[in-house]
């Protein structure tokens, strides 16, 4: 039977266990794997700011001594990508360059996929950060799935956000199951559009949604 679920703030020790759900849960629940090899770089680029940069705006799911299930968040979605542009993404593009990631034939199918959805559906979509200014990512372990503690996760984000003075928070995901869990948490639908760059792997485009709640 499993154990009562404990929700507690990220810790130090924690890094390794969220960088692994992370990778693991990449690609709308399922592994990074699927679509680029290279665990270490994906986990940098899903992880790396909001435990090293912003631990204290971190929440994990603790049950039976593991780690199942996180929620990273930034109070300032502006100012978390300002730093990550700023300190992250050079890193981590010379890490992936000294280990041949670019030459991979999974990696660079991905990468003309994203080139081609940028030409076909662009990049942008409304700014959303002056309303709702804070973001977070939220992911279960498949096994945890279905039990609340998504929901729970949330809460303690929310409850953190309120006491830091923050009004609002906003979030993107590309799943139709994540999408009606976000509504039946309160929050509302700002903006869907669509993405490509998968449909060498699923045949399909996905919904692009995003989220907000003011609090």
């Amino acid at each position: 039977m499993p154990g009562e679920v404990e929700i507690r703030k990220f810790q130090a020790k924690d890094k390794a266990a969220v960088r692994q759900i992370a990778y693991a849960t990449a690609l709308m629940g399922e592994s990074a794997g699927l679509f680029f090899q290279g665990q270490e770089v994906i986990s940098d680029a899903l992880s790396l700011y909001f435990t090293d940069y912003e631990p204290g705006s971190c929440f994990v799911a603790w049950i039976n001594d593991q780690i199942v299930g996180y929620l990273i968040g930034a109070k300032n979605k502006i100012a978390a990508e300002a730093i990550f542009n700023r300190q992250i993404v050079l890193p981590v593009f010379f890490k992936a360059l000294k280990s041949g990631i670019f030459l991979r034939k999974k990696n660079l199918i991905l990468i003309f996929s994203c080139l081609k959805d940028l030409l076909i559906n662009g990049i942008k979509t409304p700014d959303f950060n002056r309303a709702y200014p804070a973001t977070f990512h939220l992911n279960i372990k498949a096994d945890f799935r279905r039990q609340d503690i998504g929901a729970k996760l949330i809460n303690a984000y929310l409850d953190y956000l309120k006491f830091e003075g923050v009004f609002g928070v906003h979030l993107a995901t590309m799943s139709d199951q994540a999408a009606n869990f976000f509504l039946s948490q309160g929050f509302g639908q700002l903006y869907k559009g669509k993405r490509s760059y998968f449909r060498h792997i699923l045949h399909r485009d996905v919904p692009l949604y995003i989220f907000g709640k003011r609090l």
